[in-house]
Order: structure tokens, then sequence, then C-alpha cells
């Protein structure tokens, strides 16, 4: 997948995506505090400069809200690299012990339960997250695949294939083949809003949009949903930061 090209406006950096299900043009600030602007096929896009130019404000005080709201869970997303991971929705807790080798390779060990050791380059923090978020993908296809097949089931949504990425804006997605993508930062989020993005995306192996015959089937599926959709939103803040610096693939 290409990176949407980046664009300078006053303050602030946007990047642009196309959607063949965009009607309208919509500008969102994502939990890391980014700018998108997505558009419908065909737009002009000689006209967004204008259009978010009119927004900016609003964009301002949206990427100030979110850094405030990052404040909450500082002390959990500081520094570069972990000494615990809680992953809230098995939920597990693991220590993370680094030991430094004069081995050029970095490796993730599974020394006892629940903890994890990484021999190597360690004094390489780069290297050092790049070792744990393949752990994390690895961790999440073990437990977040299983757990879709369940929940498809208990709801007669069947899907195709699933699949687990590190998506930077969005929670998971379905495919018009009904092949789900699924990403692994679920696993910090409560097990509660993990089932409702499995709900939701399944709901889209039916409706491949966000009309109200999709929100009727998800009404249907999870009454609660308006409740959990809005809790989803605020649910980037149980990320670490060192998770979030991975770029979107």
């Amino acid at each position: 997948m290409k990176h949407p090209q980046t664009k300078s406006i006053v303050k602030a950096d946007y990047r642009v995506r196309v959607s063949p299900r965009a009607k309208h043009v919509c500008i969102k600030v994502t939990h890391a505090g980014d700018v998108e602007v997505v558009v419908p096929k065909g737009f002009d896009q000689r006209h967004i400069p204008e259009i978010v130019q009119r927004r900016h404000d609003w964009i301002a005080k949206t990427i100030q809200r979110i850094e405030a709201e990052r404040q909450g869970l500082r002390a959990e997303t500081d520094g570069a690299l972990p000494q615990v991971i809680a992953l809230r929705s098995l939920p597990e807790e693991w220590n993370v012990v680094y030991r430094p080798t004069s081995d050029p390779h970095l490796k993730v060990v599974l020394a006892i339960s629940h903890q994890l050791v990484l021999q190597g380059q360690t004094q390489q923090p780069e290297l050092c997250q790049q070792a744990l978020r393949r752990w994390l993908q690895r961790k999440a296809h073990l437990h977040l695949a299983p757990w879709l097949e369940q929940v498809s089931e208990q709801l007669a949504l069947p899907f195709s294939t699933v699949s687990v990425r590190g998506q930077k804006t969005r929670w998971a997605s379905c495919s018009n083949r009904k092949s789900i993508s699924l990403n692994y930062k679920l696993l910090f989020l409560p097990p509660h809003l993990v089932r409702y993005v499995l709900i939701h995306e399944l709901c889209h192996t039916v409706h491949l949009n966000h009309s109200s015959a999709f929100w009727a089937l998800v009404e249907e599926k999870e009454p609660n949903y308006k409740n959990l959709d809005s809790e989803l939103r605020t649910a980037w803040r149980y990320v670490p930061q060192w998770v979030e610096q991975s770029p979107d693939y």
C-alpha cells in the first residue's frame, strides 16, 4: 500500500486518501494526531487546500484535544522501549528484559511465563521496537483469528479469510471478498471493544458501507453498539507510544 501524499497547510500537514465508498469530502484527525482528507473517487483535488483551510480551527482544536487526552496515559506510553506490555484484550501482562549481546541480529525469546527477552543489538531502540511489533503481530494472529471465527459462528456472519497487520488509522477492515484484516493493536484494547470491532467488520460482509441497513444489522447483532462505537473513538489511548511509531503497512 502506498502512503498518501502529504501536503502543507498553515500549522498542519495532511494526507489525501481516495475512497470509492466516500460520497463527500471528510476530514479526519487520527489517534496519532495526523490529519487525513478522504475524498470520493474522481474528486477534483485542487479544491482540497481551500477545504482544509476552512476547517483549520477545528483541526487545530482537535489535535490539541487529542494531545491533552494522551497525557492521561503518559506514564504508560512514555519511553522508547517498554518494560511491561499490557495486553488488555487477553488479558495478559508481559515483562520485557533487554540483554545486549554481540549478535548482529536481534531476537525475542520467551524465557519464563509472561517474560520476553530481547537478545542482540538492544542498544538500538528502533530494532527493539520492530522486534516487539513482529511479536505482537504473531500474538495477535494466534488470538484474534480464532476469536473472529468464534464470533462469526455465533452471529452467523461468515467471512472468507483473515489477516493481521499494523494499520495506522484503522482497527480493522473488510474487503468486497469478505476478507477481514485486523490490526494487532487491538490486543491493547479491553475485550468488549475488540468484540465490537469484530462484530462491526463481520457486518461489513453483508453491507460494505455505513448505510442505515448496515447500522441496523450492527444493532441486531450488538444492541449496545452506539455506546461501544463512541468508546472506540478514544480507544487509541490504550496503545503505547512505541507501538504507534510503526509505519502503516
